[in-house]
């Protein structure tokens, strides 16, 4: 059995890594470290080989940069590593989507955050329903040689990729 010797947790916002900060202290955990960290050159000053696990919530079509997000994870995974992606499920062709429960939700929600957070600094614009489809293709782009997508009988709106070098 191994254990946790470190997590660092990066989060654009002072706000969200002070209160993470707080909140560890409070709980005793000293294994954690919260940093503000701009992740638009996460693929040029990513710590390398620093991680054996690396994960992602609902966050990387979010991102302005996200090939430079992915590049990055794909750099600080050491030999061996994983990283688990928990992204929204669905297809990258609109069409593909058509069916979705949730599509209409998704891509309003989409239009009102994720294009707009993304596009507000100057990033790409994934958006929420960026698809397996890309999501894999950029996957094996930043250099993962293992991509395995689950979709969870209870979770019908995220995919979870398991990722390897």
């Amino acid at each position: 059995m191994s254990t946790v010797t470190q997590e660092a947790i990066d989060d654009l916002s002072e706000e969200a890594a002070s209160w993470g900060r707080a909140e560890a202290t409070r709980r005793g955990l000293e294994n954690l470290s919260f940093v503000p960290r701009d992740l638009a050159t996460y693929d040029v000053d990513a710590e390398p080989e620093a991680f054996d696990l690396v994960t992602t919530f609902d966050a990387v079509h979010d991102q302005p940069k996200p090939m430079a997000l992915l590049r990055g994870i794909r750099r600080t995974l050491r030999a061996g590593g994983v990283y688990l992606m928990q992204d929204i499920a669905g297809h990258t062709d609109v069409d593909g989507n058509r069916d979705h429960p949730l599509g209409t939700f998704l891509y309003a929600i989409s239009t009102f955050h994720c294009m707009t957070v993304s596009l507000a600094q100057g990033g790409d614009g994934l958006g929420t329903l960026w698809g397996e489809e890309l999501a894999g293709q950029m996957l094996r782009e930043a250099g993962f040689g293992s991509v395995e997508v689950h979709h969870l009988p209870h979770d019908p709106r995220n995919a979870y990729t398991v990722v390897r070098p």
